[in-house]
C-alpha cells in the first residue's frame, strides 16, 4: 500500500529545483557478471578476495563481486540518511555536484566536484533505547539504568550504505568491537518498497533500530543494507552479491554467529524466499512478512490490472455492469468494493471526456486500483521519464526508467537495446472461472478478451501524460490505465480485436536462471506471517503466501519447512515468531532435522485482535488453493485469487507463457466446463489466433530440465 501513496504522490506534487541535480552520465565500466549454465543455485561463486574487515575511516568495495557492471545515473543519498555529502570522485560533471559545507548550493560556483559513486567513509553511531522504546540519538548524555545503547556502523558496500547494529554498554562507547551484550545470534534485515534502481537510497540508523527495538534489546545483531531494500532494487542478484559480502564483513569483525535469521517484509520478504534458493547458507532461518514468492511472477497478473481498468473504464459494452465493484472480483480475483472510490478517482471522467465518452464517477474501488495505482507506468514504461526531480529533463530523454532496466544485467536487451522483460499474455483468458461459474454472460466473455488487449513492446512506449491544473499543485494523468501504450488503440487494424502481446521467451529463461523466479528450492525453516489486509484493499494478499507454499510443495513434495501466520490487522505476531524460529533455529543445531527440530508453535495458525489463537493445525487454511473445503482460519480470513488464476491459471503462479490449444481442442477438453461455447468459436479463433492457454501443461518457457537439476 505504501507504494500506491508514493505514486500518486509522485502524481500530485510540485518540487523545489534541486540543486544536486544529475545532470550528466558517468561511462559504463564492465563488470564481471556470473553466468549459470542451468541456475544460479548450482553455480560457484567467484573467490572474494576483498581484505576484510572493511576498515574504519575507508571505503567499502564498490565494484559488485559477480552481479555485472554498475548502474549510471546513481542518486546519492548519503545525505538524506544522516551522514553528510558523498566523497568527491570526479571533477568531469559525472553524477551528482557536491558542494563546499555551509555554502550556497544556490550557487554553482560552490561545487567542489561530483560523486557518481555515492561514497561514505566507514563510521559509528550510537543510540539509546529508552525505557519506553523511544530512540535517542547518543550526545554524550546520561544513559539510564534501564536505556539499551546500540552501536550503529555505517559504510558502503556496492555503492548501497550498509548498517550494522550491536547492543553495547556505555563502557565500550568508542570500541568498535566490543559486543558483551550480543547473544550471538544475528538477523538480517530485509526491506520492501517498489523500486526500479538508480539510487543509493535512505538508510537511517534509527529506522533500522525502531524495526528491530525488541530483538536489539533481547541481544541479537542486526544488519542491512540498501541493495536488500526493494525501494531501491528489485535486483536480487545485486542483493545477495551484497549480502554476501556484508555478512562476510560481520564474520570478520565479531566472528560466526549461532545462526542468521531473515526478516523483512513485501519486497523483503521474498527476498528471502530468493535467498533461501539461490544461496544456502547466508540466511538460516526466514520470517517473510507480507510476503510474494518473487517480484516478477506477480507482475504477471499485476500488470494485468490497468488493462482491466481500462476496458472497465473505456471499452467495455457495458461499462454500468462493471460499476458494481463484485462484479470486478470474478475477473481481477482481487478483493473490490463498492463505495469509497480512490482518491485518483476523479482522473477517469477527465479522460473519458478526453475520449469523447460520457463521463462517469467511479463507484468504488479495488485493490487492483488501491494497491497497484499506477503500478505499470512505474515498473513497465520505460519512458515513464521519472517522476521526481533527481536527474534533468534532457538526461531523462537517455536512460530506460524500468524494473526491466534495473535488470538489465539479468535480461540483457532487445534488438532495439531496451530491456527485455517477462510479460505476456497471449492465450489468457480473462475472466473464464467466472464464466464457468455463469457470473458473466458468454457475451461479456467475448467482449472483454476481444478489447482487452496487451501492452506494447517496449520501444513503443510513449511517455505518461501528465498536467498541471492552473494556478495549482494538481497534476492530472492524462494517460490513465496507460490506455495510450495498450494495444487496444490498434485495434481498428485488427478488425476490433486488441491484440495481445506474446512472451519473451529468452526473457523468461533468464529469469529462471539467474534465480529471479522461486522455484520450491528452500530447505530452511521458513515462517511466513501477514496480517490480514484484503478488507483495505491492500497489495499485500493471502494468497501470495499460498502460492510460495504450493511451489515449494511441488519441489520437495511437502512444505514441511514453511509456516504460515495471518493475524487481524491490530496485532502483530512478529516477536512471537522470533521466538518460535530460535527454538526451531537452536534445535537444528543440536543435531536434529529440519521436521524433527520444529516446535509445536511452528504451525499453521491466525491470531484475532488481541493476540488470541483462533485456530491451528494443518488444515486450517484449506481452501480453493489447494481443492479442500475452507479450513478454520480460511473461513475467518478469506483468500482472494488474482486475474491468472480467474483465467484457469494455478494458485502456484509463474506460468509466463501458457501452453496453448485450439479453441476447438479446448471446448472438447472441458476447458469451459459446462459452458456450451460452441456456436462463438469462429469469433475466439480470432480473438486467439495462436491458441487460448491450457495450464495443465506448466510453464512453456521454463528451461527444460531445470527442476530436475535442481
Amino acid at each position: 500500500m505504501s507504494f500506491c501513496v508514493g505514486l500518486t504522490a509522485a502524481f500530485i506534487s510540485i518540487e523545489a529545483t534541486n540543486p544536486k541535480i544529475i545532470s550528466s552520465l558517468a561511462p559504463m565500466q564492465d563488470s564481471y557478471l556470473i553466468h549459470p549454465n542451468d541456475h544460479i543455485a548450482n553455480t560457484p561463486r567467484p573467490i572474494d578476495n576483498y581484505p576484510y574487515p572493511i576498515k574504519m575511516d575507508d571505503i567499502g568495495p564498490i565494484t559488485p563481486l559477480f552481479s555485472g557492471s554498475l548502474q549510471y545515473p546513481f542518486i546519492c543519498m548519503t545525505e538524506d540518511s544522516g551522514f553528510g555529502q558523498p566523497i568527491v570522485d570526479n571533477q568531469n560533471g559525472w553524477g551528482m555536484p557536491v558542494f563546499r559545507e555551509g555554502s550556497d548550493r544556490e550557487k554553482r560556483g560552490n561545487i567542489i566536484g561530483y560523486s557518481k559513486d555515492c561514497s561514505i567513509q566507514t563510521g559509528l553511531q550510537y543510540h539509546i533505547i529508552k525505557e519506553n522504546n523511544q530512540i535517542e540519538l547518543y550526545t554524550d548524555q546520561i544513559i539510564g539504568e534501564k536505556d539499551q545503547l546500540i552501536r550503529t556502523e555505517y559504510g558502503v558496500i556496492h555503492r548501497y550504505i550498509y548498517l550494522i547494529s550491536m547492543p553495547i554498554t556505555p563502557s565500550e562507547i568508542g570500541s568498535r568491537l566490543a559486543k558483551s551484550q550480543w547473544n550471538n545470534k544475528l538477523i538480517y534485515q530485509f526491506t520492501g518498497g517498489a523500486g526500479i534502481g538508480f539510487r543509493q537510497g535512505s538508510m537511517k540508523p534509527e529506522k533500522l533500530i525502531e524495526r528491530r527495538v525488541e530483538q536489539l534489546k533481547s541481544g541479537y545483531a542486526v544488519v542491512t543494507s540498501g541493495a536488500n531494500r526493494t525501494s531501491y532494487t528489485y535486483n536480487m542478484l545485486l542483493s545477495e552479491d551484497t549480502a554476501r559480502r556484508l555478512k562476510k564483513h560481520f564474520i570478520s569483525l565479531y566472528q560466526e554467529p549461532s545462526y542468521t535469521v531473515g526478516v523483512g517484509g513485501s519486497g523483503g520478504g521474498l527476498a528471502q524466499y530468493i535467498m533461501a534458493q539461490n544461496a544456502p547458507g547466508l540466511i538460516d532461518g526466514a520470517i517473510p512478512l507480507y510476503s510474494y514468492p518473487d517480484m516478477v511472477s506477480q507482475t504477471l497478473y499485476a500488470l494485468d490490472c490497468d488493462l482491466l481498468n481500462s476496458y472497465y473504464s473505456f471499452n467495455s459494452n457495458d461499462q454500468e455492469y462493471w460499476q458494481n465493484w463484485d462484479n470486478r472480483v470474478h475477473v481481477d480475483g482481487l478483493n473490490a468494493k463498492n463505495a469509497e472510490p480512490h482518491k485518483g478517482a476523479f482522473f477517469q471522467p477527465i479522460n473519458q471526456i478526453l475520449k469523447a465518452q460520457a463521463p462517469s464517477y467511479p463507484k468504488g474501488n479495488s485493490e487492483c486500483i488501491n494497491g497497484w495505482f499506477g503500478l505499470y507506468a512505474f515498473i513497465h514504461n520505460p519512458r515513464q521519464g521519472w517522476l521526481r526531480n533527481y536527474v534533468t529533463n534532457e538526461l531523462k530523454q537517455h536512460v530506460h526508467w524500468s524494473h526491466w532496466q534495473d535488470l538489465v544485467n539479468v535480461y540483457g536487451k532487445d534488438e532495439h537495446g531496451f530491456a527485455r522483460d517477462v510479460w505476456g499474455n497471449e492465450g489468457v483468458q480473462y475472466g473464464l472461472q467466472a464464466l464457468k461459474n455463469e457470473q458473466i454472460t458468454i457475451e461479456q466473455f467475448i467482449d472483454l478478451n476481444k478489447k482487452v488487449g496487451g501492452w506494447r513492446e517496449n520501444h513503443e512506449f510513449e511517455k505518461e501524460k501528465i498536467t498541471t491544473i492552473p494556478f495549482s499543485n494538481i497534476k492530472i494523468w492524462l494517460s490513465l490505465w496507460g490506455n495510450h501504450n495498450s494495444t487496444t488503440n490498434s485495434a481498428q487494424s485488427h478488425n476490433g480485436i486488441a491484440p495481445r502481446k506474446p512472451t519473451d521467451k529468452l526473457a523468461v529463461e533468464k529469469a529462471y536462471r539467474y534465480g529471479q523466479v522461486f522455484l520450491g528450492k528452500s530447505d530452511i525453516p521458513i515462517l511466513d506471517v501477514r496480517h490480514y489486509l484484503e478488507d483495505n484493499l491492500d497489495m499485500h494478499h493471502v494468497s501470495a503466501s499460498f502460492s510460495a507454499r504450493l511451489r515449494i510443495k511441488d519441489f520437495n513434495g511437502d512444505y514441511d519447512n514453511q509456516v504460515i501466520w495471518v493475524a487481524d490487522e491490530n496485532y502483530s505476531p512478529v516477536v512471537q515468531a522470533f521466538e518460535t524460529m530460535d527454538t526451531w533455529l537452536l534445535n537444528i543445531k543440536a543435531g536434529k532435522n529440519i521436521t524433527q527440530a520444529k516446535p509445536i508453535a511452528a504451525t499453521d495458525k491466525c491470531f484475532d485482535a488481541k493476540g488470541n489463537t483462533i485456530a491451528q493445525g494443518s488444515t486450517v487454511w484449506d481452501g480453493d488453493w489447494n481443492q479442500q473445503p475452507n479450513g478454520q482460519c480460511s473461513s475467518q480470513f478469506k483468500i482472494y485469487s488474482n486475474s491468472r488464476i480467474q483465467a484457469g491459471g494455478p494458485w502456484s503462479g509463474a506460468v509466463f507463457e501458457c501452453a496453448k490449444v485450439s479453441v476447438e481442442s479446448a471446448i472438447k477438453s472441458g476447458i469451459y466446463g459446462k459452458v456450451n461455447i460452441s456456436q462463438y468459436k469462429t469469433e475466439l479463433d480470432k480473438i486467439f489466433p495462436k491458441g487460448v492457454c491450457d495450464y495443465t501443461k506448466g510453464d512453456a518457457a521454463m528451461p527444460k530440465n531445470l527442476l530436475s537439476k535442481l
